[in-house]
């Protein structure tokens, strides 16, 4: 039997959170090794492992592999999470490209310095709910099926499910304007190997809070 991926990176969500979310959802284990002070971070840079000297970095099938969209592309590929021709993986790039957009936005929310906080959060949510949601409700009902493309689960409903959690974290009736989001979100939830990662005590990782900002500045900077 092959190593379990193992992982480097902070204790937090950041940019490997949607790689843990790929491999939770196709089921698969993995080891995480987390960089805990500046000396870690040292370590990976010198002996090699760090092909641009920063993390996230996911050792598999032999690999070190850096950057967060390649490490995910390899895992869908590998765990048939990249829909089944050219076309379905277009518009499952398209899709997760604007997820992604999303993501930075409200992953960036707790760095914010004070005085910009409020504009922030203002804009992150008029994006989420004008531009963002309305967009994958509307594929959903162009779609007609239980998935965004095709008719299976793809890294894109992984990714949207995700993205979905954390949006209500920072407004919990968020999918109030949209139906077909809301069941999505129950139904996405309910595949076993997610429903299995949404329980308590999985390596999901908690909300960023802004001592774990000070922590991470403390490594990376």
């Amino acid at each position: 039997m092959s190593a379990k991926p193992k992982l480097h990176y902070f204790n937090g969500r950041g940019r490997m959170e949607p790689i843990r979310w790929l491999l939770a959802a196709a089921g698969v284990e993995f080891v995480e090794a987390f960089i805990e002070k500046k000396e870690d971070l040292t370590k990976l840079q010198k002996d090699g492992s760090l092909l641009f000297q920063q993390v996230p970095m996911v050792e598999i099938d032999g690999m070190k592999l850096v950057q967060t969209r390649a490490i995910a592309n390899y895992i869908s590929t590998k765990y048939n999470l990249y829909g089944k021709d050219m076309k379905e993986r277009a518009l499952i790039d398209m899709y997760v490209e604007g997820m992604f957009d999303l993501n930075e936005l409200l992953m960036m929310h707790v760095v914010q310095p004070a005085d910009k906080k409020d504009q922030h959060f203002a804009n992150m949510m008029d994006k989420t709910e004008n531009r963002y949601f309305p967009a994958f409700e509307k594929v959903l009902k162009d779609h007609g099926k239980d998935f965004l493309v095709g008719n299976q689960l793809s890294r894109a409903d992984v990714q949207l499910l995700e993205i979905i959690l954390m949006a209500e974290e920072f407004k919990p009736d968020i999918l109030a304007k949209f139906p077909l989001l809301q069941s999505f979100k129950a139904r996405i939830s309910n595949i076993p190997t997610i429903k299995k990662f949404l329980q308590p005590g999985s390596q999901r990782k908690p909300p960023t809070r802004q001592e774990d900002i000070a922590k991470a500045m403390k490594i990376f900077h």
